[in-house]
């Protein structure tokens, strides 16, 4: 297997200022590629759902990872999912549409486990991908990052194109969005019990009864599974990035306060949605396609979030 070559390669990273992006560009400069060719676009000066953007930001580019989204947590699912099938489907569709029309050398999409069926048999294989409707809160959106799958796999087909679809698991690490009206469960539950230390309060509420479970990847082992499916996967078929550890919402809330010393009573507020009964991934694809297997052990990476956003809660 011929590892793709970075060096002099002109590569474009959509979202690259996010807390995912800028560790795929450290990734990126590990493995080979040079700094300066390396072009981040960020929403407010390149909006990529107008299509002139998507041309101006792919011309005389090598190498395009797509990273770029409109995403939040059941909040956010449930508040706006117009906007969130429009800005996704919009962003990647004419995205892939300009970097086929220039000649790309190779588009990374990085896609989402909330495109699999509401009731997928656990651990998700990449097989069972269509066969069933996604989880109604996350559907929008994952329905929308699922159709530059098939996007992909067309222009390939028609036209020859190299794009590959990549599929992390709910990611996590420091950097990432802990604004609770839009963050993912994570960042969320730290925040919150973070909040809680800080006001004296004796419970903490929240949403669900902490029966659903999922996986998570550290956004560092993330960045570095792209950067390995960059170089070494050039087939069709979708593939999974994850870990293959599988935690409930309960157990989780215990870890992050015990790591965090929070010693309150949680409140469950069973009212509220629990999302997705069970996510989990099987990882082996990933492993046999280009040896990718996550590195950072999840109490390690949940420790240095938590250190982060202590560091930065002020």
């Amino acid at each position: 297997m011929t590892a793709l070559e970075l060096k002099n390669k002109r590569i474009l990273v959509t979202g690259g200022a996010g807390f995912l992006g800028r560790q795929v560009i450290d990734q990126l400069c590990k493995a080979g590629a040079d700094r300066e060719k390396i072009t981040v676009t960020r929403s407010h000066d390149c909006d990529l759902r107008v299509w002139e953007n998507c041309q101006r930001a792919v011309d005389q580019q090598d190498i395009v990872i797509h990273l770029a989204a409109h995403v939040g947590g059941i909040g956010l699912n449930r508040e706006k999912p117009a906007e969130l099938f429009y800005d996704n489907l919009m962003m990647g569709t004419q995205l892939i549409h300009a970097a086929y029309q220039v000649g790309l050398e190779k588009f990374v999409c990085v896609g989402t486990i909330c495109a699999y069926p509401k009731f997928t048999p656990v651990p998700f294989k990449e097989e069972d991908l269509w066969n069933g409707y996604p989880e109604e809160t996350n559907a929008p959106y994952g329905v929308a990052k699922k159709a530059l799958l098939v996007q992909l796999q067309s222009y390939r087909q028609q036209y020859g194109f190299n794009g590959i679809y990549l599929l992390p698991v709910n990611l996590y690490g420091p950097e990432d969005n802990f604004d609770p009206r839009s963050s993912h469960v994570i960042p969320a539950l730290i925040r919150k019990v973070h909040e809680a230390q800080v006001k004296g309060e004796k419970q903490l509420p929240v949403w669900g009864d902490g029966s659903p479970t999922r996986e998570f990847l550290y956004s560092e082992d993330a960045a570095r599974g792209i950067i390995m499916g960059t170089q070494l996967y050039n087939d069709s078929d979708p593939i999974n990035l994850g870990t293959g550890y599988e935690i409930s919402i309960k157990d989780l809330i215990n870890l992050i306060c015990e790591l965090m010393e929070y010693e309150g009573e949680i409140v469950w507020e069973t009212e509220q949605p629990n999302g997705q009964p069970r996510r989990c991934l099987d990882t082996e694809k990933a492993k046999q396609a280009f040896g990718f297997t996550a590195q950072v052990s999840f109490q390690q990476g949940l420790k240095n979030t938590i250190d982060w956003y202590r560091q930065h809660a002020a």
